[in-house]
């Protein structure tokens, strides 16, 4: 096992063209849950199937700019923003009118 990984792996794995990337997992030595990887929101619209994990979730906003939904708190975010989804808190992302996607690093740890 190896703790890191590059972001070259990450693709070859994975592949290209997809809306979400997971970096450092299980595979890495993270445990209970820790995890963290990219993804980006195009949609204009919050999803209909908003995330809830057992573990909070944390998200640094990269790129673009949109709104942010933790349960019923809605809230504008944009490019160096952060906010946390706390356990069980229902949590999604969209991206404003106009805007280039919002794109989101994130990461699980646990509780």
């Amino acid at each position: 096992m190896k703790p890191y990984v590059t972001m070259k792996e990450v693709m070859e794995k994975q592949g290209e063209g997809n809306r979400s990337y997971r970096f450092l997992t299980a595979e890495n030595g993270c445990i209970n849950g820790c995890a963290s990887g990219i993804t980006i929101y195009d949609d204009y619209e919050f999803s209909d199937r908003p995330g809830r994990h057992e573990d909070q979730e944390g998200f640094y906003v990269l790129e673009g700019e949109g709104f942010a939904k933790l349960d019923d708190l809605e809230f504008p975010i944009q490019a160096g923003d952060s906010f946390i989804a706390l356990p069980g808190v229902a949590h999604t992302i969209k991206t404003k009118k106009g805007s280039q996607p919002v794109k989101v690093f994130w990461f699980h740890s646990a509780v």
